[in-house]
């Protein structure tokens, strides 16, 4: 139950456990580390029967905390692979508190978890708009010496990661990304400089500063819909660009840029106990569409 792995013929798992269940059974960042590799400490966990793979499970070890995602094959379910996994993970973390993300918060996921000893920790929604009545060409009024371009693969990395950093501070997964994270989401097919939108304080190229962006992205058809659907990937303002208004202007472009791309619909993720987030996103036509459960086990012996 470790590594080498066949890459192509996890993502084959991956694929058929979506079509079962209708959601990715991967987060982004663990689908990355499987095809990049991660820090030291994470691994690869498979589970064969014969021939045929029949669970997969990615492992990541911060410190003393440890977190994993893992999978069945839907054709090998109820036989208790779901819990091997589960055992090998719990004793790769050992004295270390362990945080398993269970997406689509699946009843099987809550009924193995549950008996495990873990406990819900944390819960992510994902919410949903149409883009239908977005509007197409919205003007912000922006702060004297402020505007608002597109991203620059190789002069704003260093920029975007000090605010990024600054405005999701504590954030367990966003505010530490690093440059590495970034360059590899560069990277991906999906990855549009056009629909990463800086707000800049002076001149970009010169002594200008940096004070907030939106960053969507674009799921391909059979991703998150059958047809291609935008998402609020990420949006930020550095602390002390705070009351500006500059959040309102950054979401009114993003979502115009990609109802500009001929999308129908756009998603969104965020924490539900961020209840003034939540309210925030309601009042502008969102409504909530699935939720991602983080479950917590403390393994001290």
């Amino acid at each position: 139950m470790s590594t080498p792995i066949d890459v192509a013929e996890v993502f084959s798992l991956l694929d058929a456990a979506h079509d079962a269940d209708g959601v990715r059974p991967l987060s982004e960042e663990a689908e990355l580390r499987l095809r990049h590799g991660g820090p030291p400490g994470g691994q690869d966990v498979v589970l064969r029967e014969g021939d045929a793979l029949v669970g997969y499970a990615r492992y990541d070890v911060d410190g003393d905390d440890a977190s994993a995602e893992l999978v069945v094959h839907p054709a090998f379910r109820r036989r208790g692979f779901g819990g091997a996994l589960l055992d090998r993970v719990v004793e790769l973390a050992g004295e270390r508190v362990l945080h398993v993300w269970a997406h689509g918060d699946l009843p099987g996921s809550t009924e193995l978890l549950g008996s495990r000893g873990f406990s819900r920790s944390r819960v992510l929604l994902q919410m949903r708009r149409d883009l239908a009545g977005v509007e197409a060409d919205p003007r912000p009024e922006l702060p004297d010496g402020v505007r608002i371009v597109p991203f620059r693969a190789g002069r704003d990395e260093d920029a975007w990661l000090r605010v990024n950093a600054r405005a999701f501070a504590h954030h367990p997964e966003q505010g530490r990304m690093s440059r590495t994270d970034l360059d590899l989401r560069e990277r991906e097919a999906w990855f549009d400089p056009d629909g990463f939108l800086m707000a800049w304080r002076g001149d970009p190229a010169g002594p200008g500063t940096l004070l907030g962006f939106h960053w969507t992205k674009v799921h391909p058809p059979g991703d998150a819909a059958d047809e291609a659907v935008g998402e609020i990937y990420v949006l930020g303002v550095d602390p002390d660009a705070q009351g500006m208004r500059l959040g309102r202007a950054l979401t009114d472009l993003g979502l115009a840029h990609l109802r500009a791309r001929g999308l129908g619909e756009v998603l969104l993720y965020v924490e539900e106990e961020n209840e003034a987030a939540v309210r925030l996103y309601e009042s502008r036509g969102f409504r909530r569409f699935a939720v991602d459960v983080q479950w917590r086990h403390a393994c001290r012996r």
